[in-house]
């Protein structure tokens, strides 16, 4: 990417800490057109020794000015360099193509010998596959473009029906879906060395559930989806529902890893 200095820190990865010390980081990704703000919320419903991180992605926030991302490594590698020296125990989490971009964090970071305890991919194909509901942003004009975001859904619907704020927020969404289109990861060793666990939406017409178990491929161990009522955005229709689900699962990842062994 390019010509801008680099972004601060804080402006990378929000951090929302709970009211007791941390025994647990939880890094969400957000899904394409998404941003860190629209995550905030999950603050309330996460125990208080849990660190919430929120990734926030080129073009949106504190961010706006930067070059639009081009490729998952844009996403995923700032988030990297600006996760806090003490995260401690973390878990990554990503929602629709927030997983893919998770799933590469967590790459990056197995790389360097910062494995986390856990990935915790949601309503996305496994990295390994092709995108099989792509949205071509590159052959849509804006208002194709926005009736396609609104059959998603997860985008408010007020920001798209407003003229000046459809134009701040358009040129991030379809940058993020044009990387989303193109991406495969089709590097020779995918599996990752912590625990997978796969959420979905029972009516999600862009990840049918039947699909979710392909994440074993990078697992390298078989994955019973958690699939709750729902389309893609399932979470949104229940929240304090997802986290009755999610919540035993971070303490899962969190309680099998060798350090709590």
């Amino acid at each position: 990417m390019s010509t801008f200095p680099t972004p601060a820190p804080e402006d990378v990865v929000w951090d929302l800490p709970g009211d007791l010390p941390h025994r647990l980081s939880l890094l969400v990704l957000p899904h394409a057109g998404g941003n860190a703000h629209a995550y905030s919320a999950w603050r309330e419903h996460l125990p208080a020794d849990v660190r919430l991180l929120i990734g926030q992605y080129p073009g949106r926030g504190a961010r706006f000015s930067e070059d639009l991302p081009e490729s998952v490594d844009d996403l995923a590698l700032p988030v990297v360099d600006a996760l806090p020296a003490d995260t401690g125990a973390l878990v990554v989490l990503g929602h629709s193509m927030g997983s893919l971009v998770a799933f590469e964090v967590a790459r990056a970071l197995q790389a360097v010998g910062r494995t986390p305890q856990g990935l915790v991919a949601s309503a996305c194909r496994a990295p390994v596959l092709p995108n099989q509901c792509p949205v071509h942003p590159e052959r849509l004009d804006d208002d194709e473009l926005v009736a396609a975001i609104k059959e998603r859904g997860g985008t408010d619907d007020g920001i798209l029906d407003d003229e000046e704020l459809r134009e701040i927020v358009l040129p991030s969404i379809r940058a993020d879906f044009a990387i989303d289109d193109a991406y495969r990861c089709t590097a020779p060793a995918v599996r990752l060395d912590c625990p997978v666990a796969v959420f979905g939406g029972d009516a999600d017409p862009i990840v049918p559930v039947d699909m979710l178990d392909a994440w074993s491929l990078v697992a390298g161990h078989p994955v019973v989806p958690e699939v709750l009522t729902g389309d893609h955005f399932y979470f949104q229709q229940d929240l304090p529902g997802f986290f009755a689900r999610l919540n035993p699962v971070l303490e899962a990842l969190h309680a099998s890893a060798p350090s709590n062994a």
